[in-house]
């Protein structure tokens, strides 16, 4: 974990209140693995006060040659606002790489990921090093779940790896109109996979976190939550765990991927 100033590369709208942003950097940063997300300072003189956490959604460059960190931020208010109003060619401050990521083993060879809006950074971040390490695009399928066709972010990204996208929206502006979780475990069902790997709002992670259960299939889950700090000292991003009971994990030092036995979502 590092602290350091990092400058804008590349700053693109995405979508109406999303931007993909790129930020030049170097040391630990650059040894980042998918599911791990930084701190940063989007702002001078103490406002905002608090930094804001961002999964790291892929290596500018790659792994081994990797030049920078590349984020996805929606905007939800002043924070972030002020984060993607920042010109290419200035800096920020970033702290990280924090958190544990998504544990893939040596066989785990057919993936099935599970995205819910702006949830799909890490599952990008994923995604592009499971091709990077050799793991056959057809035997992974991503599921792209939002509220219209302006949240299904990253598809053609995922589409260039020549992985299959499935996509689904509440409104039916884009794919099927349902739950992104009903054709995930329709094709659970069809072909079992070695792992599930997800990130998206926590009713959509309860819910895969059962379908895997019940299929038994071993399942990852990236916890979206605000935090202060990232290093577990606010205990702002407290989860309960489900197998101590009356105990709580840090999204920040704990997770934010966790594997889904680990979690209590009832």
């Amino acid at each position: 974990m590092i602290q350091q100033q990092a400058t804008i590369r590349f700053r693109h709208q995405v979508a109406p209140d999303c931007f993909h942003l790129g930020f030049d950097c170097d040391g630990e940063l650059l040894k980042a693995v998918p599911g791990q997300f930084v701190m940063v300072q989007v702002g001078k003189r103490g406002t905002p006060l608090l930094r804001r956490p961002f999964s790291i959604c892929g290596l500018m460059g790659g792994h081994g040659r990797a030049e920078g960190v590349e984020l996805l931020v929606k905007v939800v208010g002043p924070g972030t606002r002020r984060l993607t109003d920042t010109g290419v060619g200035e800096s920020v401050n970033l702290l990280g790489p924090l958190g544990h990521g998504f544990r893939v083993g040596v066989n785990d060879r057919s993936i099935y990921l599970a995205a819910g809006g702006i949830g799909v950074a890490p599952i990008r971040f994923l995604a592009g090093d499971l091709i990077a390490k050799g793991v056959r695009p057809e035997d992974c399928r991503v599921f792209l779940g939002g509220r219209s066709h302006q949240d299904l972010l990253c598809r053609d990204d995922f589409r260039d790896w020549g992985i299959a996208v499935i996509l689904t929206t509440d409104d039916g502006t884009a794919g099927d109109q349902c739950l992104v979780t009903d054709p995930l475990e329709i094709a659970i069902q069809d072909r079992r996979p070695d792992l599930v790997c997800a990130c998206g709002p926590h009713g959509m992670l309860a819910c895969i976190a059962g379908i895997s259960e019940r299929h038994n299939v071993p399942c990852q889950l990236s916890i979206e939550t605000m935090m202060a700090c990232g290093m577990g000292v606010c205990l702002g991003c407290a989860v309960e765990s489900r197998k101590q009971q009356d105990t709580y994990l840090h999204a920040c030092v704990h997770g934010p991927v966790f594997s889904a036995e680990d979690l209590n979502f009832s």
